[in-house]
């Protein structure tokens, strides 16, 4: 063996660095801050989140439960349109939305009337009124304003003026049929 080579086998190894260590001691508290910081936090939310729930249940728990409206669905309608020289047509799917479901037993026992004044009230419209969106809002509305007079319901009336000029609305009772929804559109 050379004198070298003995001479590094016999001198004690150099100490290591605590540098590295120092650093990796570091990185590893600053990990263990940031998860601990994390869970703080995220329990945090936690606790507020069943809180919040807690006062929705005490609030729901003095309203009454309301029950899913039933749909009832229209079958697909073709309707010549008031245009000038009645070449326009619209084909117009809709569904009722109402309040339950005896509502809807009720309504198929008035259906063919309901559906003949439907298709006269979409056949005096042109295809410049119900292509806009207010247009379709308006024919809604007259839709529901329809059905409500062949179910007999309600429906609140117009503001009117009395003797001392205040505007008066007579309130009506809640109208089973809750909106009418357009499945299919399409005017030709």
């Amino acid at each position: 063996m050379s004198a070298a080579a003995q001479a590094t086998a016999d001198s004690p190894a150099k100490p290591k660095s605590k540098k590295l260590l120092f650093i990796i001691i570091g990185v590893v508290v600053l990990a263990l801050l940031g998860a601990g910081g994390a869970l703080f936090v995220l329990k945090k939310n936690t606790a507020n989140e069943d809180g919040e729930e807690d006062s929705h249940v005490v609030e729901s728990k003095h309203a009454t439960p309301k029950t899913p409206p039933v749909f009832v669905p229209l079958e697909n309608m073709v309707v010549n349109l008031a245009d000038a020289g009645g070449n326009r047509f619209v084909q117009v799917g809709i569904t009722l939305q109402v309040q339950d479901s005896k509502t809807s037993d009720d309504m198929k026992t008035y259906m063919p009337s309901i559906r003949s004044d439907v298709l006269l009230l979409i056949s005096q419209r042109t295809a410049e009124d119900i292509l806009s969106f207010s247009g379709k809002e308006k024919l809604a509305g007259d839709i529901v304003a329809t059905i409500s007079g062949v179910m007999g319901y309600e429906l609140a009336e117009p503001e009117i003026e009395d003797d001392s000029g205040k505007k008066k609305r007579r309130r009506a009772p809640p109208n089973p049929l809750q909106g009418v929804l357009f499945s299919s559109f399409i005017v030709q």
